[in-house]
């Protein structure tokens, strides 16, 4: 496993992070044993960074990795980010809400006991707002809230998850030097953090995580047109309707683009996420210990190459407001 720097926080962190959205549910049946498992195996792998959230099964996510972590106790330095969401409301906030509304100070300091109970911690290592608007960003009092905790000594590391549809809200935060990381959408699909959001981290050291790196799946080649996503599943919103058949159309075009270059389509894609210098780590879904060998040894092939890069530039594909379904 190769490591990165994450910002200016410092922290030597690994180039394949640990998802741990599906441990709390809503990806279809999880067994706490197979998750356990799973982030045993990651750890044993050299995955050094976990990104978790109080939303993920009320909890549920962030106890199970407390549980991992306490077995594992007095071993390498593991890194945790959470995330807390707002108060109950649109998803993303809307351009009307108010942050006082949304994330007052109160309701913050709550919600950061609460992560902190679960995680079985004193000091949460990067406390996310999970999500955002760019509404709020000339008067982010919430953010001034999570300094204040900060001080205390309740967080190291302050940071916010975009919201789906706008990938460019976080820019002026980091121009005003509010956030030690973001958390951004960046796959073969979704390229416009490359235009602005990537460059301007780099210049004022501000960590990179990147989720949906395989598209919630889709870009590990494994979905067709029939596939069915069953029990609470959040995939069947996500590829409601013909979404589903129009993306394995996509990706078995991207197939082709990476032929035998790479070892796979998900190494690809895992590996296009990372090309970025500025990219921290690439959080992976790991479901169970085979999908923490597949994701984690990604983390010990060399980058993808500038050709295929170049290749897979043609293939962004700009969607609008697909988390909202049909």
């Amino acid at each position: 496993m190769r490591y990165r720097n994450f910002g200016r926080l410092g922290w030597p962190v690994s180039e394949i992070g640990f998802g741990a959205w599906a441990l709390g549910g809503s990806w279809g049946p999880q067994d706490d044993a197979e998750s356990v498992a799973a982030l045993h195996q990651a750890l044993d792998l050299g995955c050094n960074f976990i990104d978790t959230a109080l939303a993920y099964g009320n909890g549920r996510s962030e106890r199970v990795i407390a549980r991992v972590l306490g077995e594992r106790s007095g071993g390498d330095r593991v890194y945790v980010a959470t995330k807390i969401p707002p108060a109950p409301g649109a998803w993303p906030p809307g351009p009307r809400d108010d942050i006082t509304e949304r994330f007052p100070a109160a309701y913050l300091r709550a919600k950061v006991e609460e992560c902190l109970r679960n995680l079985q911690t004193d000091c949460l290592d990067l406390l996310q707002l999970h999500t955002w608007t760019r509404a709020w960003n000339r008067a982010p009092s919430a953010l001034e809230t999570l300094r204040e905790l900060q001080r205390e000594g309740k967080i190291l590391g302050i940071g916010i998850s975009t919201p789906e549809p706008d990938q460019n809200a976080l820019n002026d935060l980091m121009r005003d030097g509010w956030l030690d990381a973001v958390q951004v959408i960046y796959n073969i699909f979704e390229q416009d953090p490359a235009a602005e959001l990537l460059p301007l981290a780099a210049e004022h050291k501000v960590g990179v995580i990147v989720r949906v790196a395989l598209d919630e799946g889709s870009l590990t080649g494994k979905f067709t047109a029939g596939t069915q996503f069953i029990g609470d599943d959040f995939r069947q919103r996500y590829f409601a309707g013909d979404r589903l058949a129009r993306t394995v159309a996509r990706v078995e075009k991207i197939r082709a683009v990476v032929g035998d270059r790479e070892p796979d389509l998900a190494a690809a894609a895992l590996k296009f996420a990372l090309k970025p210098a500025t990219v921290s780590t690439v959080i992976a879904g790991m479901r169970n210990p085979e999908q923490a060998r597949r994701n984690c040894a990604v983390g010990d092939l060399p980058p993808i190459s500038d050709d295929v890069e170049q290749a897979l530039f043609a293939h962004q594909w700009r969607r609008g407001q697909w988390y909202d379904g049909k």
